[in-house]
């Protein structure tokens, strides 16, 4: 028991360190508004839309704000950014949900398993409306101290990897990464599902800890370089993923010039269109290469459509979960569906 005192107050007093550390260091800008941005990674596909924000943003701005975009983890670890950027450690940061299980349990609805369209400019559309919802603003206002402001959804997963997948019956006994929800709808046909950080899923593979590694189709297995270290690629699943966003600290908001403020809505609709047309130079640019270099396991719908055969009951499983502990589970994915069927027509 001291030793998680100890270690809780460790933690308390690092992100104290590194607020006071960034606050100064904003401070320093002539009094102008600085956010630092943390994400993993280097720049790619997805942090598209962050930039394309950064350049919209600033310009709004006129000189009087700035958006730092710290790759790598430059500015703590990512499973941290919830915590960080309550404190102010950094004002601004990659949120990704399916890394912080418990912690955003209401925006879990959006990593349910085939819920969510595969067209790019309809979940876009959809996770933009969702982000409007009561319930997901307040959960992070409450808990976190902090508020949505960039658009950051992904394609639909595929799997690449060192066990051959073309049924659901070779999921058996396969250690697959997948996020927590979605991997429900494996472990019906006996894979495991294995949680690993996007950044460590080369030395995953390579060292053999998961046989096979969900990811956004085709960018993410570019960008991180898992076609090395891998045999097989499947086509056709089409699984849903991780649902992420971004977010600032609610106080650095509100101290954000008004114009920056003005500008965002315009500047989230630019995002969205720079985060497709990235996905789609990243297809041509990566999908040849995969084709050259792996076995690409094109799987029929009729696999697809058994995967999703279950997703009903694990919506329900979900909504009454949720709805057990208070929160307005089965009225959210009543909702979500409604506003999936609204982009879908």
């Amino acid at each position: 028991m001291a030793h998680s005192i100890l270690k809780s107050s460790t933690t308390v007093a690092a992100a104290a360190f590194l607020a006071l550390s960034f606050g100064a260091a904003s401070t320093a800008q002539a009094g102008n508004s600085v956010w630092n941005f943390n994400i993993w990674g280097g720049p790619r596909a997805f942090t598209a839309g962050i930039e394309s924000l950064k350049g919209d943003l600033e310009k709004a701005g006129g000189g009087e704000f700035e958006l730092k975009i710290n790759y790598g983890d430059a500015l703590g670890p990512r499973r941290q950014n919830p915590e960080n950027i309550r404190v102010g450690a950094f004002e601004a940061g990659q949120l990704c949900v399916g890394y912080y299980p418990g912690k955003l349990p209401m925006h879990t609805v959006l990593e349910l398993p085939f819920l969510l369209p595969r067209d790019l400019k309809q979940r876009a559309a959809v996770e933009m409306e969702m982000h409007k919802h009561p319930a997901l603003v307040g959960e992070l206002a409450k808990r976190w101290n902090m508020k949505f402001f960039g658009p950051a959804f992904l394609p639909a997963y595929e799997f690449m990897g060192n066990k051959r997948i073309e049924t659901t019956a070779d999921m058996k006994g396969v250690k697959m990464r997948i996020s927590g929800l979605n991997a429900k709808a494996l472990q019906v046909f006996g894979a495991v599902p294995t949680m690993v950080t996007a950044p460590d899923g080369y030395n995953a593979l390579d060292r053999g800890t998961i046989d096979s590694f969900g990811f956004p189709y085709s960018y993410a297995f570019g960008a991180y370089k898992l076609y090395e270290v891998s045999k097989y690629v499947t086509e056709g699943l089409g699984m849903s993923g991780f649902m992420c966003l971004q977010a600032v600290n609610i106080d650095s908001w509100n101290a954000t010039p008004k114009a920056v403020q003005n500008a965002m809505p315009a500047a989230q609709d630019a995002a969205i269109a720079k985060m497709i047309n990235a996905y789609v130079t990243a297809d041509k640019k990566w999908i040849p290469i995969f084709h050259k270099k792996l076995e690409v396991v094109q799987v029929d719908p009729s696999v697809r459509a058994e995967l999703a055969a279950g997703a009903g009951k694990i919506y329900a499983e979900w909504a009454k979960a949720q709805d057990a502990k208070g929160r307005p589970g089965t009225e959210m994915l009543n909702y979500v569906k409604s506003v999936v069927a609204k982009h879908t027509k």
